[in-house]
């Protein structure tokens, strides 16, 4: 999705993807100091960054603001990066992945001259006497034509030499005799394609950090290619906490539906990550530790108890393995009890309040751009579009409504609040509404759903 009013320099989180392939490239890093905590390991500082103090424990806390909050979360997926080296992986596995090294051909494309349609290859002006056998494609090089030759001849059949054209079967007739006339003007070359066309071996097809389409899986398998290499797969753990919450049935005797474990995993492939385990834990803080401290992933996700409530085990949880908080809070509604922590140099957490579409928007702000700058993803453009309608805003915070997009106007949805999806769930883009609202008619900045941007099918393979 395009649109007019794009907002220079809005996105200051989408920062560096050239560098963070370099530092793939580079793999781990002589130089960088060895897991563990503290000022030396920590993400390149931004204002409000390395907070230690939860909610609730007596320190002061300010939280950061929304856009500062991306930016932190985007940094952090750069140093993780830096961290990691390029892995190598089949065509087949390469879907959605960025390229960590250049794609070079490895041979001519197309590798011999060719045949652009099927007809008759032939030599020299017409008319022409036609060889019985044929030219197929697959075929071993055939023999030569002398002068007032033709043979028949298939698409991507090679060419034989001394060919000087192909002639189009619905542009030739032969008579009594079998001779071939052509039925309008034959110029010298034409419907071949000759070798190197497209490309000699050697040029680069596509830089380091392209991502990797179906056309891309193409175009590499002609060039050559079995196996690409590429930024490896972000792994992801989400962890669902909460006594009150059913997997099945309708909500009853207090309990309701988790609706964020049917949710959150093809949201989280649909941001390029590779979910290795969904893990509900209920409100218990020995197995949320047991689960944090175990875990192998990148990224951890974990959905309530951020807050600071008799059973929020989260931050009491963080302190008692000595993560350091880097995000604490955001200025955004819904969502503002969000967390970004680092657990090891090689390890993140992104905690997620538990009401649904505040669970949204910890996703868009804290795993978004943490997943992509892992990732190496490029950031989609920032665009801006009118609102239909006034959309209110907080005093203070900055705040995500769902909205539709119809034609040049985005049009505000309702059941916008934190604990409903309905909303949503029939949106295209989250409208970011700064501190007192927006007007109708006035320009509100845009973030695409991956479902609205890449088309429902491609962003959750």
């Amino acid at each position: 999705m395009t649109a007019p009013g794009i907002r220079g320099g809005q996105d200051a989180e989408d920062l560096d993807v050239e560098e963070v392939l370099a530092l793939v490239k580079d793999g781990n890093h002589s130089g960088r100091p060895a897991a563990g905590h503290g000022p030396a390991h920590t993400p390149t500082a931004a204002p409000g960054e390395g907070r230690g103090a939860g909610h609730g424990q007596g320190a002061h806390h300010r939280a950061t603001p929304w856009a500062e909050a991306r930016v932190i979360a985007s940094r952090a997926g750069r140093a993780l990066a830096a961290r990691r080296g390029p892995v190598s992986v089949t065509l087949g596995d390469a879907l959605g992945l960025a390229l960590a090294a250049p794609l070079t051909a490895l041979t001519d494309l197309p590798s011999f001259d060719t045949s652009a349609m099927d007809g008759w290859a032939v030599a020299g002006p017409g008319p022409w006497g036609v060889r019985d056998e044929g030219v197929l494609a697959g075929h071993a090089e055939p023999a030569p034509l002398a002068d007032g030759e033709a043979v028949r001849i298939a698409t991507g059949a090679r060419i034989p030499p001394g060919t000087t054209a192909v002639l189009r079967s619905e542009h030739g007739r032969t008579d009594e005799k079998g001779r071939l006339h052509p039925t309008r003007e034959v110029q010298h070359g034409q419907d071949i394609r000759p070798r190197g066309q497209e490309c000699r071996s050697g040029d680069q097809l596509l830089p380091t950090g392209a991502v990797v389409t179906p056309a891309v899986l193409g175009l590499a398998a002609a060039a050559g290619y079995d196996t690409l290499a590429a930024v490896p797969r972000p792994r992801v753990e989400v962890l669902v906490l909460g006594d009150e919450l059913l997997t099945e049935g309708r909500p009853h005797d207090g309990l309701i539906r988790d609706a964020l474990g049917p949710m959150l995993p093809p949201w989280l492939r649909a941001l390029g990550a590779e979910v290795v385990a969904l893990r509900r834990l209920g409100d218990d803080a020995k197995a949320l530790h047991r689960a944090l401290t175990r875990s192998a992933a990148d990224l951890i996700v974990t959905t309530g108890g951020t807050a600071a409530g008799p059973v929020d085990h989260v931050h009491p949880t963080l302190r008692r393995i000595g993560a350091e908080l880097l995000v604490d809070g955001v200025q955004v509604r819904p969502g503002h009890p969000m967390l970004l922590a680092r657990l090891d140099a090689d390890q993140y957490l992104v905690g997620l309040p538990g009401n649904p579409l505040a669970a949204v928007s910890g996703l868009l702000t804290l795993a978004e751009p943490l997943l992509r700058t892992l990732a190496a993803r490029p950031a989609s453009e920032p665009y801006t579009l009118p609102l239909r309608e006034a959309a209110h805003g907080h005093p203070h915070d900055t705040r995500l409504v769902p909205v539709v997009l119809r034609g040049d106007h985005a049009v505000p949805l309702h059941y916008n609040g934190p604990a409903m999806l309905r909303g949503v769930a029939a949106a295209d883009a989250l409208a970011v509404v700064p501190p007192g609202g927006t007007r109708a008619g006035e320009e509100a900045e845009l973030l695409d759903l991956p479902w609205a941007a890449a088309g429902i099918g491609a962003c959750f393979t």
